[in-house]
């Protein structure tokens, strides 16, 4: 046996992705809940449940969590607050996939509401029929997208045949089938009528294309679904009883079975949408009495939905006479009886009555009790009682129900009932001001109304003089109006503390609350709100919702008291709170924290929550007190000890609240003497450990450590070094090389030097000034270093350079530095140290045998140190201190004395799309003047599906004018670049671009980064499904924090961080490494599907529309050099999700990486290296848990490219695109291409849109067909037309490298035209200049221009050196693979020369140049990521051949 509520929760937890349950009246607990918390411990599915209070917004919370999700599921007990809210939002939660249902008793009086609001209404009876409607119901809403009402009634227990789990998900995702059977039978009954027509009923012809019969096709064909599954109908209406009946009885509701002659009755299931022919079917000819018979309490129109609908069905039958229609209501079963059902017929038959007949006596509304309050709620009114003892008056007292109606407790009454009484207060004080003017006033009297006046706000003393006044008043012979008014407002002569008391759920919605009213109204009042949430519950809620906003929008009033409060955690700033709120004269806010489960938990529960949520600092304790702002005081104290002791951390580390130190030492003296008492002594310690150490180092020997580090492993061992000398005992310091002059280091008596290499042999760039020096005074016979002792240490690969030739460039700058020292008169006290990448501990190795002779040389190599090492500040330490990503960028932009960030800013402002660069054509010039590098910044626009409107075209190219360097760059992420943004234009950009619609948030940094998909010019409407599936994507993973909006545009935090940010997808580590998402359109793979984390393959179904897509996942390019723990990775198929499943598939292989991503080494962090190391079942069965579901089987699908499509082209719907080349996506003015100015020009007349690819290149869509030739005129006036490049140069591409990416090893955008100048024209000679050749250049191993998929790629390593590679699939299926590990042009032009000559000669039919390179045995095939490096440097006889 099964309730009704069980078998609905049981589906609705098996069908949905999110599920929004309504809590009823504390302290009864939702029957669904307590179904939902059993199936959690047996069911292998885990959606998402979040709990919505009573007196909460579910609409809004519907809202919140559809977006981009596949089934929302709404579960609640009807009450007509609930139906209400619901309706309010009805228009947007129509066309969402959501099913609402709703557990009425015996009235639909309320649910009925929602009727005519949605698509679909559904009624269930029974508890059979309550499971098989909500399959139905689940079923309808995912297929349709629409919203569907399910109703049913609770408290009915009968036998349930339940579908297995494992077919709701099935049943759900199959494809849709016919509504009408082979066999002319729908859903198990006629379809064609029960009067036989075939085209009509009765004469009547449908209209087989209206809303509504699309509506109640797409019901049957649902119904059909689920009675394939369960076996059993869900019928629209139900007729039982006679075949040729007198009287029909249309029933909607629980009415109990009943057998009359000549008596037919109907049931009806489906409420909307029912079509007139159906009402027909039911109601036949012979039928003379209509009865509609409704379970309802009340209804507030004359006529209900059903009966009208009848009414309009009948009227359309043609034949005379028509039977009349009588409206019955029924408010119990009971009433439902034979002679009841006869005496109502005879009474519609003799006496039809034009109103409705209530059957049965309509019940009085009982007497109202008293809402009940939880026992635990008294910690606080009983405080407030103690506190303000008399004139404490709770406006919205549940002690007024009875007298006042179930609105007493609303925030919106209380609010009006203390504005009436405030008002009558002042009319009293005008009252008494005027008699005090009158003559007959005696002056005693006189002298009672003055003194109350004066103290009139005063709790003690107006209230002990009031009692005087009245007296005096009472027995003055005075007779005036004014005597007689003061007396009927006697009652207002107390000075009161008024108080609203009310629970969280009214902070879900300010605006329908009534907070936002009481807030804004500027009244004396107090405003309690009680937080109930457990903190160790704080989970099930719903992550959209922030529970801190009420006193964060409070704050932001200005004009507000706000304080948050735990009375089990600070009983003394509970009653500080509550005093200063009742002294603040104006509207107060009172956050309190009150954490229990039920009305049964303990004290010590409730204690234990509370120091749980108030120490790790989800509740804190805080006073926001605007007066002390007015006076010039800091308005905001903080009263967690927890959260003051992370406040102290962040001073000792020197983040942006110690620059306020620095800054704003007002504000930081009230800021620091907050801290309290434990972090003053711990600054007395502090002092005092600095003073030892001073002691320590006045008697040991001093040790100087200098590095040159560009990747900072040689900072790190520097530091390293460092750190072990001081916990010996000597007293070091550290710095890089060009701190240092030569006159600088002739003083110094002992100085360890680390370097790492850079380039061909070169030392770092912050030691070659150093180093230059040094080389000057050798050539200059000088040896300033007589007292100079000194050891080297050089980091490198002794594998980056293979060939001998190349030999003596490993670890060069340290041989070459060790030599010089010595040659100006240092001395080498301890031997020179080398560190091998290619060693077994890399170069720990090395390092472990030269640092014993560092100590040896001190006497102190014998010294055991205990004290661990500190763990070197990563990536991860700095997003953790960030303060969900604010660091102290907002601080540093402010600092005008550089134009660079701090270095851990510099890490974060990645992630507001934002890279520090400078330009390295100048850097040696400017290190030789003596100035900082030219430093510079780039801005990435995020911009999923890569589309931009005119308008955003003409202000992108405004941007790059006023703020950039005159041009900007099209990605190979399909989104916008500018390069050269100054640090103080940097905002003013910013704030451009976020006025063109766009942002940055998330265009690069540990995030979910630009979603981009195929161009697809000729596929229209496939485009439009695409990429409206791409930017759902983007925003669907975008970071939730609030930081970009306040640092770039202004927008205010509020109380510094005492309300922490949320980030329910990242949290505040965000992702180990970037992730990258992309969506294809086969057959044109030209946005690399494989390279990228995440991709999404499109499926088309027989009808050109967007079925669904494959998954791949593992996809990445980024290498570094000579470490063979990274290579690229080509992604692998997983299976196949439908679109609505897309986004949610995102994010849980996003979250899958996010937890088990490596953040230990972020050279292997990527996701690639997290499913090599699991094993891609592994990893595809923990999505699938997360999912709750399996994938299904991926579907066939064919690639044959990867370059653009070139030249015009016509979509299905007519319209006209035209592909444009632009090399490597640098939209400027050149001589002879002014196609910067060109595409302004046509941006200032284009009517449709532009599209970016992931080519770099550039496409001009939508364009009707009378603009065409306007179009081609600019086209061919600005060179933007001229398509007659060799295929080669169209299928090449470069990253920006020199000279702003702070990574280039070696040029790439301004070389890649160079070179293809010559190697097109081999292509010429040999008969190629049509036949293309993918060729992509990087310059570095990160592969930006995704160089690892190309045909033949070069990867720089050092100025005019390349790694070469070979063998890519065209369409890039195939990773390449290194042919010759570093080549300059000379060997690349002499390598590609006969080689290109060769695959001319002896191709196949159709065979792509790096399918040739693999038959023609110059390199080895690449099978997967981690053989990449298996047989490279060529094949056979190619393996040893050596360029000219």
């Amino acid at each position: 046996m099964s309730t009704a509520i069980s078998s609905v929760a049981r589906i609705a937890f098996l069908a949905s992705d999110i599920i929004v349950d309504s809590q009823p009246t504390p302290p009864a607990t939702s029957a669904f809940a307590e179904k939902y918390n059993a199936l959690l411990a047996t069911s292998s599915r885990r959606p998402t449940v979040l709990s919505v209070p009573l007196a909460g917004d579910p609409g809004s919370s519907l809202l919140r969590n559809a977006s981009g999700t596949g089934l929302v599921s709404f579960t609640a007990a009807s009450s007509s607050q609930t139906v209400i809210r619901l309706v309010l939002h009805a228009a947007e939660l129509s066309s969402l996939a959501l099913v609402l249902h709703l557990a009425v008793t015996d009235d639909l009086s309320d649910v009925l509401l929602l009727r005519s609001a949605v698509p679909f209404f559904l009624i269930s009876h029974t508890p059979q029929e309550a499971h098989d409607n909500a399959v139905l119901a689940s079923r309808l809403a995912r297929t349709e997208k629409k919203a569907v009402v399910h109703v049913f009634v609770q408290g009915e227990i009968g036998e349930v045949r339940e579908i297995a789990e494992d077919d709701v998900q099935p049943l759900l995702l199959a494809e849709k089938l016919s509504s009408v059977k082979a066999n002319g039978s729908t859903n198990g009954h006629s379809a064609n009528g029960a009067n036989g027509h075939t085209n009509g009923v009765n004469g009547t012809s449908p209209s087989p294309h209206s809303p509504a019969n699309d509506l109640f096709t797409a019901y049957e064909s649902a119904a059909l679904s689920t009675l394939s599954c369960t076996h059993r109908p869900c019928l629209p209406l139900a007729k039982t009883g006679a075949s040729e009946p007198h009287t029909v009885i249309f029933t909607l509701g629980k009415v109990p079975d009943v057998e009359m002659e000549g008596v037919s009755f109907v049931s009806v299931g489906l409420l909307t949408p029912l079509p007139p022919s159906r009402l027909l079917d039911a109601a036949p000819p012979s039928a003379t009495r209509v009865i509609i018979l409704e379970q309802l309490h009340h209804w507030n129109t004359k006529w209900t939905p059903l009966y009208l609908d009848v009414i309009d069905a009948i009227h359309q039958r043609q034949s005379d006479p028509r039977p009349h229609v009588q409206s019955v209501y029924f408010t119990h079963p009971d009433q439902i009886t034979a002679p009841s059902v006869l005496k109502l017929i005879q009474t519609a038959s003799s006496a039809p009555s034009t109103t409705p007949i209530n059957l049965g006596s309509v019940s009085p509304s009982p007497a109202l009790d008293a809402p009940h309050v939880p026992k635990h709620e008294s910690s606080y009114t009983k405080i407030l009682s103690h506190l303000f003892d008399e004139r404490l008056e709770i406006s919205n007292s549940p002690s007024l129900v009875p007298a006042q109606g179930a609105v007493a407790t609303s925030p919106e009454y209380a609010l009006g009932r203390v504005r009436g009484q405030l008002d009558q207060r002042a009319e009293l004080i005008r009252s008494i001001q005027e008699l005090m003017e009158l003559k007959e006033v005696d002056e005693e009297l006189h002298k009672l109304l003055s003194q109350w006046l004066l103290v009139k706000d005063d709790a003690a003393k107006s209230r002990a003089l009031s009692k005087q006044v009245i007296t005096a008043l009472e027995a003055s012979k005075l007779s005036n109006r004014l005597v007689d008014r003061i007396l009927a407002l006697r009652a207002h002569f107390p000075a009161r503390s008024r108080w609203i008391i009310g629970s969280d759920a009214w902070s879900y919605d300010l605006g329908s609350s009534g907070l936002h009213h009481t807030i804004a109204s500027g009244l004396d009042i107090n405003i309690l709100v009680l937080d109930t949430l457990p903190y160790t519950s704080r989970n099930s809620a719903d992550p959209h919702r922030r529970k801190q906003d009420v006193g964060l929008y409070a704050m932001n009033h200005g004009d507000v008291y706000v304080a948050s409060i735990a009375v089990y955690s600070s009983y003394a700033q509970v009653l500080q709170a509550f005093v200063e709120a009742d002294r603040h004269k104006g509207p107060s806010i009172v956050l309190a924290y009150l954490p229990y489960q039920s009305e049964e938990s303990t004290a010590l529960e409730v204690l234990k929550e509370t120091k749980l949520a108030v120490d790790a600092g989800y509740w804190p304790l805080y006073r926001w007190d605007p007066v002390k702002e007015q006076e010039g005081k800091e308005p905001f104290t903080l009263d967690s000890d927890a959260v003051k002791n992370d406040l102290q951390q962040f001073l000792d580390r020197q983040n942006h609240l110690s620059q306020l130190v620095r800054s704003k030492p007002q504000f930081a003296t009230e800021l620091v003497s907050s801290l309290g008492e434990n972090v003053k002594e711990a600054r007395r310690r502090k002092a005092q450990q600095a003073y030892d150490e001073l002691l320590v180092a006045l008697d040991a020997p001093p040790l100087l450590v200098l590095y040159a580090s560009d990747g900072g492993t040689g900072e790190k061992y520097a530091k390293k070094l460092a750190n072990r000398g001081k916990a010996r005992g000597l007293s070091a310091t550290i710095g890089t090389l060009d701190s240092r002059s030569i006159d600088d280091l002739a003083q110094e008596e002992y100085v360890v030097f680390v370097t790492s290499v850079a380039g061909q042999g070169e030392p770092p760039q912050n030691g070659r000034t150093l180093f230059k020096a040094l080389n000057a005074a050798a050539n200059r016979g000088e040896k300033p270093f007589s007292k100079l002792r000194f050891s080297v240490f050089g980091l490198g690969d002794s594998h980056y350079w293979p060939r001998p030739e190349d030999a003596h460039y490993y670890n060069k700058p340290c041989k070459d530095l060790d030599a010089r020292l010595e040659q100006l008169g240092g001395q080498r006290f301890a031997d020179l140290g080398l560190g091998d990448d290619q060693d077994a501990d890399g170069p720990e190795t090395g390092y472990k045998v030269w640092e014993p002779l560092i100590w040896k040389t001190f006497g102190v190599d014998s010294v055991e140190v205990q004290e661990a090492e500190p763990d070197p500040i990563t990536n991860e330490h700095i997003k953790a201190a960030s303060g969900f990503l604010r660091g102290t960028i907002a601080e540093g932009l402010e600092d005008t004395s550089t134009g660079a960030l701090a270095a851990s800013d510099t890490q974060l402002t990645k992630f507001h799309g934002i890279y520090q660069q400078d330009d390295r054509d100048i850097r040696d010039e400017r290190q030789a003047q003596g100035v900082e590098p030219a430093y510079s910044f780039m801005i990435r626009v995020r911009m999923p599906g890569g589309v931009c409107t005119p308008d955003q075209w003409l202000q992108m190219d405004q941007i790059a004018d006023e703020h950039g360097c005159g041009t900007f760059k099209i990605t190979t992420r399909a989104t916008f670049q500018f390069h050269g943004v100054i640090k103080r234009h940097l905002k003013p950009s910013i704030q451009a671009i976020n006025k063109a619609l766009l942002d940055t948030l998330a265009a690069c940094g540990d995030v979910n980064r630009n979603v981009i998909c195929s161009a697809i010019p000729t596929l229209s409407k496939l485009h439009k499904q695409v990429y409206d599936f791409a930017k759902l994507t983007s925003a669907h993973l975008l970071p939730r924090t609030t930081a970009y909006h306040e640092i770039w545009l202004d927008k205010k935090m509020v109380a510094g961080e005492a309300v922490k940010d949320f980030e329910p997808l990242y949290g505040e580590f965000y992702l180990p490494r970037k992730f990258k998402i992309a969506v294809a359109v086969p057959p044109t793979n030209d946005v690399d599907i494989f390279a990228n984390d995440l991709g999404f393959i499109a499926i088309v179904d027989d009808h050109g529309d967007l079925a669904g897509f494959n998954v791949t996942v593992g996809g990445g390019m980024g290498v570094t050099h000579g470490n063979k723990k990274t290579y690229p990775r080509l992604a692998d198929v997983i299976g196949f999700c439908t679109v609505e499943q897309g986004p949610i598939v995102a994010e849980k292989v996003m979250l899958t990486q996010r937890d088990n991503g490596n953040r230990q080494e972020r050279k292997n962090a990527r996701l690639k290296y997290t499913i090599d190391r699991m094993g891609l079942d592994v990893f595809k069965a923990e999505v699938e848990s997360r999912l709750g579901y399996k994938l299904a089987p991926a579907r066939p699908y064919t690639f044959d490219r990867n370059v653009d499509d070139y030249g015009w082209a016509t979509g299905e719907n007519g319209e006209h695109h035209v592909m444009l080349y632009i090399e490597n996506g640098r939209i400027q003015d050149e001589p002879g291409r002014d196609f910067k100015t060109g595409l302004r020009e046509i941006a200032k007349v284009h009517k449709g849109t532009f599209r970016l690819t992931a080519n770099q290149h550039l496409m001009l869509s939508d364009i009707a067909a009378e603009d065409v030739p306007e179009i081609k005129r600019l086209l061919a006036k600005y060179k933007l037309d001229n398509l007659s490049h060799s295929a080669l140069r169209l299928s090449s591409s470069a990253c920006v490298s020199f000279p702003t990416c702070g990574l280039a090893m070696a040029e790439s955008e301004r070389y890649l035209p160079v070179l293809v100048d010559k190697v097109e024209k081999m292509c010429e000679e040999n008969g190629l200049r049509n036949d293309s050749i993918v060729m992509r250049m990087t310059g570095c191993p990160n592969g930006c221009a995704r160089p690892y998929v190309a045909e033949v790629a070069f990867v720089g390593k050092a100025p005019g050196s390349y790694a070469m590679l070979l063998g890519g699939g065209y369409y890039g299926q195939r990773l390449n693979k290194i042919y010759r590990e570093a080549v300059s042009e000379p060997e690349i032009l002499a390598i590609l020369g006969p080689m290109i000559k060769r695959y001319a000669l002896e191709r196949l039919e159709g065979e792509r140049f790096g399918d040739f390179v693999i038959r023609a045995g110059y390199i080895a095939p690449t099978t997967s990521g981690k053989e990449w490096y298996d047989r490279m440097g060529g094949e056979g006889e190619y393996r040893e051949v050596a360029a000219a």
